[in-house]
């Protein structure tokens, strides 16, 4: 695989936009000023010392547990803003778990396209059970509080990005991992390794956060638009999505990262993300 060198570019810029405290992953210090009140688009965890923002789904769950329902009203607000006018653009251009799975399948190894058509709903199933139910339904007794289930169970980019560099440079952190620290790890471990050969796969399968753009896929203000007339059918944008898309007959398919492949592969420049008009 080829990540475009500007894609590559801009994600990149976004990567350090979202991160711009690199010197936190030495001190092992998590930022806590003003602007962690903000969401950042992509899955970018609260807890990377590099952070300057919030991730959505981490503000949405913490909220939901809290039962502070107009703050997870501007949270669902900002995502569904995000989702109207960009989409999955994000996933392509922004997400830094998405800059690391690209550069993951980068890898020379065998690759599997799989279609992946049962397992792609799970992330759907992820989002609706521990993003928003269990958060919102099951509490503390004492605390009243419940609990963040994707971000403190699942989530990879917690792991790799937040949890990983706060324990290699805090010793008492280190003493404290126990068996969830464990299981976490090792799931972050089976994302990255099935990352090298599947592309996108915690994308496809896991991510809610990108449960929520593919809802706005086909409908986004940005979105990727087939010219009809300049199409000739030729098969090309389809052979060179690694996501077995054809995006000529279903541009803005709920599954498209927006990687733009098959743009680049189109002979007569019938694909591209354009506004409405």
């Amino acid at each position: 695989m080829k990540i475009r060198p500007r894609r590559l570019l801009i994600q990149i810029a976004f990567f350090f936009a979202q991160n711009p405290l690199p010197q936190n992953f030495l001190s092992g210090k998590i930022y806590q000023g003003r602007l962690k009140m903000l969401c950042t688009p992509g899955l970018n965890c609260y807890t990377c010392p590099a952070a300057v923002s919030s991730c959505p789904i981490g503000a949405l769950q913490f909220f939901l547990a809290g039962a502070k329902q107009s703050v997870s009203l501007f949270v669902g607000g900002f995502l569904l803003a995000v989702g109207a006018v960009f989409g999955r653009l994000i996933c392509g251009y922004v997400c830094p778990m998405g800059l690391l799975q690209d550069l993951l399948y980068k890898i020379k190894t065998p690759k599997w396209r799989p279609l992946l058509r049962v397992a792609r709903y799970l992330k759907y199933a992820v989002l609706t059970v521990l993003v928003v139910a269990l958060p919102l339904m099951l509490r503390n007794e004492l605390s009243g509080l419940g609990d963040p289930w994707f971000c403190k169970y699942v989530c990879p980019s917690g792991m790799i990005f937040g949890a990983l560099p706060l324990l290699l440079a805090n010793g008492f952190l280190r003493e404290m991992a126990g068996s969830l620290f464990i299981w976490k790890a090792l799931l972050a471990l089976a994302v990255i390794l099935a990352s090298v050969i599947v592309y996108r796969i915690f994308c496809r399968v896991l991510c809610p956060l990108g449960a929520i753009y593919s809802l706005f896929n086909r409908f986004a203000l940005f979105r990727l638009r087939c010219d009809r007339e300049a199409c000739i059918s030729c098969g090309k944008c389809a052979d060179a999505c690694l996501l077995a898309i054809d995006a000529a007959r279903t541009p803005g398919a709920a599954e498209c990262v927006s990687c733009g492949d098959c743009i680049k592969a189109c002979p007569t420049k019938a694909l591209g993300y354009r506004p409405a008009r």
